[in-house]
């Protein structure tokens, strides 16, 4: 892999898309084993830049100059200042919003233009996805100026309580007295709390994308809270992310994860460091013993482990500690380059752990008992612990955002296969900013072939993970002709139709293929979608359903994650065991029988 040469499978482009489905998986997933996308290293250097000189760089000089305590190349000054602390979380939510942040570029499925977010969101006329249907004044799934208005307004406001100055705080004042910065003026919270809010019941994306379930509480704190109760609420909501990404990984998904997750690093020094992650390869990549102690050592016990020594530790050194176990954790995390590219989130947890751990360690009287009523700390427990029990509980209910599965591997996942040449419908979306991504590759350069094969790089990735093994048998299932079809990993697609997705399959549910439905016009058996949701903590299944965009759910089942997890990426035994326990064709009328039948028929 050079500075500006991809690493592309060896294989002939001319005749690898003529081979069947399951043998172009084996030689993408093995060839994901030791170069991952095989990204040229000049995009993980965009990246970096990126993150450095924008986010870090940008970041701390504007947050620096507009509240006095600067000058920003003096860290020893001002990395504990707790104006400082708010204007970094203000920042990064406004680069969310935006969408320069996570799920930005060419390894989140954009490749041309490389940002999705504002030129969607500010835009009338692409699909809104509202999160609940009885919400009033939230009806219908296109944007409309006034959307368009309240999220330019999010913006503004956001902005606004950037730059403008602290002001001083009486509860600052009597716990640092010598503190001459101040804090966000409380007032200025309220316009971005109240439009995230209005922004998120409008649309569903907006709000994941600002990553509202994080940032939102922090808002609030800010804007509501005594200092002293401030920064321990803060601490709260930290540890709850954590511990609650740490519970997520329980079971028998994650350790899926961790593989292909290295295998794209482009920090890995050398092939054989990837191979150890997988049993034997070629001949069998499911994860090895190595993976799985990455997994649930490195990731489970240190998400869990850590987060309770830092909130209850008074001794300096374990503290320090526990802080370094947790910066180098995000910053592991930030250097595989994960497909949803959470860099700026993995960099701002890491210096909130140094902020508020190191800066107002529990031993200096910011201790949960320290907080000035036990109901409060009870009742912010409580409140931020509500969505992450629903959504492991009921994850049908909540996005898995909310219910802090980010990286558990256990997602609600899709798969869109296409009848030949149907995909080009997609094009003729109105006031979509962007084209399927296979064009936007033809659009650089790439030959049709390449750009084919460089898509079906992200099915293969899907195939290594454990929801994977259970959408290609459900297609195998019901597909004759799948070898003909095109396939398409549902997490890409996602990001040209609504600028945005980080891994949540409620963002392309069947709210959007009816949206896009509605405006497209797809035949039966044109535009075919297996879709599941994540597996309940407490049961052993995930529920699939397979989606014809022109007639609706035609099927739904279960699967065991069990026997999904027993298989090779490219099921070379055959599908997976299927339970199903409903079809359209069993409890619909003759008509719509054969309506099904001629969209599967080959």
């Amino acid at each position: 892999m050079g500075f500006k040469t991809a690493n592309f499978p060896p294989v002939d482009p001319e005749t690898f898309l003529e081979k069947p489905l399951q043998d172009r998986l084996r030689t993408l997933a093995l060839h994901w084993v030791e170069y991952g996308f095989g990204t040229p290293k000049m995009i993980p250097a965009i990246y970096a830049c990126k993150l450095v000189l924008l986010y870090v760089l940008g970041g701390a000089a504007l947050a620096t100059w507009t509240s006095g305590a600067g000058p920003v190349w003096d860290v020893a000054h001002w990395w504990d200042e707790p104006i400082v602390y708010q204007k970094l979380v203000l920042w990064t939510v406004l680069l969310e919003a935006v969408g320069v942040a996570g799920s930005w570029g060419p390894i989140a499925g954009k490749f041309k233009p490389m940002t999705g977010g504002i030129l969607f969101w500010a835009r009338p006329g692409t699909i809104r996805l509202r999160p609940w249907k009885r919400v009033p004044f939230t009806g219908g799934d296109r944007r409309t100026v006034g959307d368009v208005l309240l999220y330019l307004a999010f913006l503004a406001s956001l902005l606004t309580a950037l730059l403008m100055p602290g002001v001083p705080s009486s509860s600052l004042g009597d716990t640092l007295p010598d503190d001459t910065s101040g804090l966000v003026r409380p007032a200025l919270l309220i316009a971005p709390i109240v439009l995230y809010v209005v922004n998120g019941l409008r649309d569903k994306t907006v709000f994941l994308a600002a990553r509202g379930e994080q940032y939102l509480p922090a808002l609030v704190f800010f804007a509501v809270l005594p200092f002293t109760d401030m920064i321990i609420a803060a601490k709260l909501l930290l540890c709850v992310v954590w511990i609650g990404a740490g519970v997520s990984k329980f079971g028998l998904h994650f350790t899926h994860v961790v593989p292909p997750m290295i295998s794209n690093s482009p920090c890995v020094p050398g092939t054989w460091v990837k191979r150890l992650h997988y049993r034997d390869v070629p001949r069998d990549i499911r994860p090895s013993t190595v993976a799985s102690l990455m997994a649930h050592v490195g990731g489970t016990t240190v998400e869990i482990v850590t987060p309770l020594v830092l909130l209850f530790s008074t001794n300096r050194w374990l503290t320090v500690a526990g802080v370094v176990l947790m910066v180098v954790f995000h910053l592991f995390i930030a250097s595989t380059f994960p497909l949803a590219v959470p860099l700026e989130w993995n960099i701002l947890f890491g210096y909130l752990a140094v902020f508020l751990f190191l800066g107002f360690p529990a031993g200096n009287g910011y201790g949960i008992g320290d907080m000035s009523s036990p109901w409060l700390a009870v009742g912010i427990t409580a409140a931020l612990l509500f969505f992450p029990v629903l959504g492991n509980l009921r994850p049908d209910l909540v996005s898995f955002l909310p219910s802090l599965r980010q990286y558990a591997g256990n997602w609600a996942s899709a798969l869109w296969v296409f009848a030949p040449g149907a995909e080009d419908k997609l094009n003729t979306l109105r006031h979509r900013p962007t084209k399927n991504q296979i064009d936007q590759l033809r659009a650089m350069g790439y030959p049709p072939a390449v750009a084919e094969i460089t898509m079906q790089q992200t099915i293969a990735w899907r195939s290594m993970h454990s929801q994977g093994r259970g959408l290609f048998s459900v297609l195998m299932k019901n597909l004759p002709d799948l070898d003909r079809r095109t396939v398409r990993e549902a997490e890409f697609g996602c990001n040209s139709l609504i600028g945005f997705n980080f891994g949540d399959g409620h963002l392309h549910g069947l709210d959007l293929i009816e949206a896009v439905q509605a405006r497209v016009g797809f035949a039966p058996g044109e535009w075919i979608i297996v879709w599941v949701e994540s597996q309940p903590i407490h049961r052993g299944t995930q529920h699939y359903q397979v989606i014809d965009a022109a007639l609706g759910v035609i099927e739904r089942g279960t699967w065991k994650v069990a026997d999904a997890v027993r298989e090779q990426p490219w099921l070379p035994r055959g599908p997976i065991p299927l339970d199903v326990t409903w079809t359209r064709a069993q409890a619909s009328p003759p008509a719509a029988q054969a309506e099904v039948a001629e969209g599967l028929a080959p």
